[in-house]
């Protein structure tokens, strides 16, 4: 079944500097691969690229550089992000394969008023 896809490693940095490696398919996205494993990102409008709370930055610019160039509308939404930096990317679109063994993600969580 679907259940026998090769998986790889990939680090999610949390907002308090902690680390957490995880496997992961190949095939499923930044945001699915987080909150199937515990790593607290947001995804306010579920992945349908109607905001930008998923955004995570690819720490690694040779990890960035291996993905696809956003869409024109993922960079619209990258626009809005808080802490714009040059390796951000909309994790609910951002899809792992192969090549991303290893990439070290940050959660770029956005500031939450109290």
């Amino acid at each position: 079944g679907g259940d026998d896809k090769e998986k790889i490693s990939v680090t999610f940095v949390n907002k308090d500097g902690t680390e957490k490696t995880i496997r992961v398919p190949v095939g499923m996205s930044m945001l699915e691969a987080a909150h199937e494993n515990d790593i607290e990102l947001e995804g306010a409008c579920e992945g349908s690229l109607a905001c930008s709370t998923c955004h995570v930055i690819v720490m690694d610019v040779k990890d960035y550089n291996k993905l696809e160039d956003p869409t024109d509308e993922e960079n619209d939404m990258l626009d809005l992000a808080f802490g714009l930096t040059e390796t951000l990317q909309v994790a609910c679109k951002t899809i792992l394969y192969y090549g991303m063994e290893g990439v070290l993600i940050h959660c770029a969580i956005l500031c939450k008023s109290l």
